[in-house]
């Protein structure tokens, strides 16, 4: 099974997919890891399988989707930081369906709600929706922005920064706008060194989700031993 930093590396947004429901050892493993990102980001993420209406409307064929019929619901309850859990913890499970053979799409709009197939306790609200299954091809590689364009490295700022940054560049962003930023602060008075992470204005929006995937691909890449984030 590859690695998750080989994952960063394989992993592409897919949006057509074979007719094969996922496994049942796949969904399993997936249930799980699903069940442990929910604890630990305070999430409401759920696996919905063999429901191919959600991607069957206009703005699924305009997202140029097909044969989607399993997808992740990513809920949460409503507050300033859920957008940026979401992604953060998303893309854990991104990676971690790559690593197991499956491919994935973060899916902002191209998708329909359908009652009966998730459930929202008091204050929740969906947010985003993440196609899952086995893809017709791998993807394709899209044109990212240079290291100097989202970063301060220099010749003297670490190596693990620059790994860092490289991961984070790699992150699937709204429509590839890549509207983040990462600023490297050298270890002084007694302090590690810290990463100032930003997230910049879009008129897509989806900065914030966009900023929570970048900044789990940095810490991958980077070792969170390394720094602190500012």
């Amino acid at each position: 099974m590859m690695t998750l930093l080989e994952a960063i590396q394989a992993r592409h947004s897919v949006r057509a997919y074979k007719e094969q429901p996922l496994t049942d050892a796949d969904a399993q493993a997936l249930q799980e890891k699903i069940d442990q990102v929910n604890r630990k980001g305070r999430l409401h993420i759920q696996l919905i399988r063999n429901e191919p209406k959600a991607f069957l409307g206009p703005f699924a064929r305009y997202g140029k989707f097909r044969g989607v019929t399993d997808y992740l619901v990513m809920a949460g309850v409503k507050a300033d930081d859920l957008d940026e859990r979401i992604g953060y913890y998303g893309e854990q499970l991104v990676l971690y369906a790559q690593t197991l053979g499956m491919n994935t799409c973060w899916v902002g709009l191209s998708y329909t709600k359908i009652p009966g197939t998730y459930v929202l306790n008091e204050g929740e609200v969906i947010q985003a929706y993440i196609s899952i299954g086995y893809g017709e091809t791998q993807g394709v590689t899209h044109k990212i922005k240079s290291i100097d364009q989202v970063s301060n490295v220099t010749d003297l700022t670490p190596g693990w920064f620059r790994r860092g940054v490289e991961a984070a560049l790699l992150a699937p962003t709204a429509i590839n706008q890549q509207k983040f930023s990462f600023e490297y602060l050298p270890a002084a008075d007694g302090k590690p060194a810290r990463v100032i992470a930003k997230r910049h204005f879009s008129l897509v929006g989806y900065t914030q989700m966009d900023l929570g995937i970048a900044k789990y691909h940095f810490e991958l890449a980077a070792g969170t031993d390394n720094f602190q984030w500012a």
